[in-house]
């Protein structure tokens, strides 16, 4: 079984901070995630100065906030190695052509599409042609935008695509989160399938991993009360490791498929305590014919269990059995267990 990947997805929570988003970094690795994610926005590059600003930003234009929590290339080349020094995969989401030329000039190794770019097929087109791993986010597309994207990945040299099942609802309900299309994403594409999460428990991506998926890509942040639109809907580190080690747990279970057949010594140990055994209700001489009323079923389960009752019932007694003792297969004429 493929190793799940689980991404922490910092977005731009670091608020333009390079102290920060070390402290992230270091923080998500310690938590147990395989990678961290950052976003790659060049204002100019993906968006109109008149385009409107989601509401949450209401003290500066999306403009300024992308300017102010950019980081230069000598950052962003830091923050790849410091990253490796942490033992976790650094990852960054691009949202134009030009972020995709900037990231390969620092050497990303693989890129995730977020769910506000499947529809743009200049920039897919350029992310396929690198030839690298490619995540896509679906969270916002209907299936004719994703076969699109597909396609288009596929056409331009992409072999390796994972598709995540996603929704794009902050936070997310429980009833929009959609596992179901899972399979189906799986099935239509042949490819690997993850989850990107936007609810705020642990239900939705331990659910997700339990059907398969091979990609978990969470929120993260040091705090709750960070500044920006994410940090009230991302996972603290604890919650984080919390989902790490139930996903590491979940995995071990699903690889480690057991046979009823075969009792471990410590579950025989249990059964010789807690099942039953047959024991007589009275005296019992040589030669009696043994019938119900002399019978019953009391613990331990160390002579022949009760679930022989029926078969003892009818046959001959070959030796004495006193009142309240374990009736043994030696004391039955023709009897044995099997």
């Amino acid at each position: 079984m493929k190793k799940v990947f689980i991404i922490a997805e910092l977005g731009n929570t670091h608020d333009g901070s390079f102290g920060i988003a070390k402290q992230m970094i270091a923080s998500a690795a310690r938590c147990g995630a395989d990678a961290v994610k950052i976003q790659t926005h060049l204002f100019s590059e993906e968006s109109l100065s008149s385009a409107p600003n989601p509401p949450y930003f209401n003290d500066e234009s999306r403009e300024e906030y992308f300017t102010r929590t950019s980081f230069s290339k000598n950052q962003y080349l830091d923050l790849i190695d410091f990253s490796t020094e942490c033992g976790v995969e650094f990852m960054s989401s691009p949202f134009s052509s030009k972020a995709v030329e900037f990231l390969e000039s620092i050497g990303i190794k693989r890129y995730k599409i977020p769910s506000g770019e499947v529809s743009n097929i200049p920039m897919l087109v350029d992310v396929a042609r690198t030839g690298k791993p490619v995540i896509l986010s679906s969270g916002m597309s209907p299936w004719i935008d994703i076969d699109l994207a597909v396609n288009t990945l596929k056409k331009h040299g992409a072999k390796d695509i994972s598709i995540l099942q996603c929704s794009s609802t902050y936070p997310c309900p429980p009833n929009r989160v959609g596992l179901n299309i899972i399979n189906e994403l799986s099935t239509r594409y042949k490819v690997d399938v993850g989850y990107s999460d936007h609810t705020l428990g642990l239900a939705a991506p331990l659910s997700a991993v339990s059907l398969g998926v091979k990609i978990i890509e969470k929120h993260f942040t040091l705090s709750k009360l960070m500044y920006g639109s994410d940090a009230k809907h991302s996972m603290e580190p604890q919650e984080f490791t919390n989902m790490v080690e139930s996903i590491r747990q979940i995995e071990e279970i699903f690889q480690n498929p057991l046979n009823k057949d075969n009792i471990t010594h410590d579950i025989l140990e249990m059964k010789s305590v807690f099942e039953k055994s047959l024991v007589t209700t009275k005296p019992i001489l040589s030669g009696s014919i043994i019938t119900s009323d002399m019978v019953s079923v009391k613990k331990p389960g160390t002579g022949i269990p009760a679930k022989f009752y029926k078969e003892i019932i009818g046959r001959t007694a070959l030796s004495d059995i006193n009142k309240d003792c374990q009736i043994q297969v030696k004391d039955i004429k023709g009897f044995s267990i099997k």
